[in-house]
């Protein structure tokens, strides 16, 4: 009976401790639960100010972007255009003075048609930086055509463009921003890499719309990632993610750029 009664509470006991083990691992599960689920928000919560703060970097560069856009507009409308036209009345003014001689008179007349076309010359200069004619005319690959060839002509670099794709098919708004992108990129490249030989090139690459731009610039350390990039690259960015894109860019010192986006 005493042998049957000591059987007995070793059961009730190993129960216990069971039950004990069993509780034990339940509030280690849920605590680890717990936690586990309050990191996770937690990195949630910081992943999404990143793109907030991404966001607002993104928007605060376009702002900026525009302004300084606006400010070299009404630069060269005050510069090229206002002070020609200031001199053109200058010397209109100058017509009616009394006992000219037929070579003052010559002059001043040669002056105000010079200079009348230097300031129309500079306002097709300015109306073209702004959208140029061949892009409303003729469309997107057109317009990426002449932007080459004036680069080409001007800037002494030996640029290749291909394209396979059709342009026509998209917003006139995505194309202007794709042809903003290139002008952007393309003017990094004469400023900033000093590159002599470029590569332009439109794909169709795992079903999406590529483009493919290559340079042999002095290139950057690409690993340093945002640190680098200014207001340009920024701008950049920030047209790709209207086009419902993604922006890839590899580069090394002295190795050029690679860049890549898809629309």
């Amino acid at each position: 009976m005493e042998v049957t009664h000591i059987a007995v509470e070793q059961i009730i006991k190993a129960f216990l401790f069971i039950l004990f083990a069993f509780f034990s691992v339940f509030l280690t599960l849920v605590l680890f639960f717990y936690f586990s689920r309050k990191k996770i928000v937690k990195i949630a919560v910081e992943k999404k100010n990143q793109e907030i703060m991404y966001q607002k970097e993104i928007l605060q560069s376009v702002i900026q972007t525009q302004e300084e856009e606006r400010m070299r507009i009404a630069q060269d409308l005050h510069d090229d255009i206002s002070s020609k036209l200031n001199i053109v009345s200058l010397n209109t003014h100058l017509l009616k003075t009394p006992n000219l001689s037929e070579s003052e008179h010559t002059e001043i007349t040669n002056n105000i048609i010079d200079l009348t076309k230097k300031a129309l010359e500079n306002s097709r200069r300015i109306a073209h930086d702004l959208l140029p004619p061949v892009f409303e005319k003729f469309g997107l690959h057109a317009a990426i055509e002449e932007l080459v060839l004036e680069f080409s002509t001007a800037k002494n670099v030996k640029i290749n463009y291909e394209n396979e794709l059709e342009f026509s098919v998209l917003e006139v708004k995505k194309q202007l921003h794709i042809f903003r992108i290139l002008q952007e990129v393309l003017n990094n490249s004469m400023r900033h890499g000093k590159a002599t030989s470029i590569s332009i090139t439109f794909v169709s690459k795992n079903k999406q719309n590529t483009c493919l731009y290559i340079d042999n610039g002095v290139g950057f350390n690409a690993s340093l990632g945002n640190q680098k990039r200014g207001i340009g690259m920024q701008n950049i960015e920030s047209r790709v993610n209207y086009l419902g894109g993604k922006l890839t860019v590899q580069s090394e010192i002295n190795k050029g750029v690679l860049i890549e986006f898809n629309f």
